[in-house]
């Protein structure tokens, strides 16, 4: 792994991030209901997008000087961003060791995955809820289900794996489905991760009576399969795994509204438009991208992002009464 530095991304709290998040665009080609509107966002406008150059000089300083250890890549969706393919293969000229992974929504990736394999990436998470087309066209408002399934075989046949799947379960759309999505994920060897729907959306329409907890989620799979919790340790894993049926297939289930991990949480993000973010709930941003063109040095750069993070809360505080939802939406802040 990096060589240890004289700083580090740590919090007043002691978590120390090693997990960077980089989102390389705010666009997507879906329009899933529960991230944005049929329309779409108004996208950021390109002179404010960082440059390739930029992405990999923050990420270099991120793991030379900051002791990041993995680089997720993310969106919006990563893959209509262009020179992605080299973006990868510039961070992975960083260091032979960081795990180097990307968020996708799996449309062309069944063009791309050999050339990102071929790159460094190490291995792909695709969004996924349904495997059923007329659901997939209710959620995503496209007719695009069987590009994400050849974008999963073609990272699988790649070897960007493990290959997981997320998943999100919708009440009264596609809440019925979580066994049969499990079984799709297990005879075709991914991983499959379900996640409570968390309040990101761009129409701020989220509400906790409407999510699909992760007792529903775990009721509804236990209704089919045979789960044992997983022996392995958690860690700072978002996901609590199950074995199906004893195993070695496993299911996890990512409860971040009603069992909250931010104690062990590790990650840190930088948005499509070079902005710090300590929390995914964040309210407040540090803007890395107006330092490094006004002419910082990557010294500068660490010592800014340092302050960024010791200002990190204990928790989202969703459950407080005082909660506000961030302004930005999922697709502009990158998972």
């Amino acid at each position: 792994m990096p060589t240890p530095t004289a700083r580090e991304l740590s919090d007043r709290y002691g978590r120390v991030a090693r997990d960077l998040r980089v989102s390389l665009t705010d666009k997507c080609n879906l329009r899933c209901s529960y991230c944005m509107p049929e329309e779409g966002l108004d996208w950021l406008e390109n002179e404010r997008v960082l440059t390739d150059d930029e992405v990999v000089r923050l990420v270099r300083v991120g793991v030379e000087l900051l002791g990041v250890q993995e680089v997720r890549f993310t969106g919006g969706e990563p893959l209509v961003r262009r020179g992605v393919v080299d973006i990868v293969r510039r961070s992975r000229e960083i260091s032979p060791d960081v795990e180097l992974s990307m968020t996708t929504n799996a449309l062309g990736l069944a063009r791309t995955a050999p050339a990102l394999k071929a790159a460094g990436l190490d291995r792909v998470n695709v969004s996924l809820d349904t495997v059923r087309r007329d659901t997939f066209h209710e959620i995503t408002r496209r007719d695009r289900l069987d590009d994400v399934v050849a974008g999963l075989e073609a990272a699988y046949d790649a070897g960007l794996g493990p290959v997981k799947v997320n998943a999100v379960l919708l009440r009264g759309v596609n809440d019925d489905q979580a066994p049969e999505l499990l079984g799709w994920a297990v005879e075709r060897g991914y991983e499959l991760r379900f996640i409570e729907q968390m309040p990101l959306d761009a129409q701020h329409g989220w509400t906790r009576d409407d999510m699909i907890t992760a007792d529903e989620i775990l009721a509804s799979l236990q209704a089919a399969y045979d789960l044992t919790p997983a022996v392995e340790p958690r860690g700072s894993a978002p996901a609590e795994l199950w074995l199906v049926d004893g195993g070695p297939a496993t299911v996890g289930v990512i409860a971040s509204v009603t069992r909250p991990f931010c104690g062990d949480c590790d990650r840190v993000r930088l948005t499509a438009d070079g902005q710090v973010r300590n929390c995914l709930f964040a309210r407040e941003e540090s803007d890395l991208r107006a330092a490094m063109r006004s002419g910082a040095t990557d010294e500068e750069l660490a010592d800014r992002w340092v302050v960024a993070m010791r200002g990190k809360r204990a928790g989202h505080g969703i459950d407080d009464p005082t909660f506000l939802q961030p302004d930005r939406p999922m697709s502009a802040i990158g998972g």
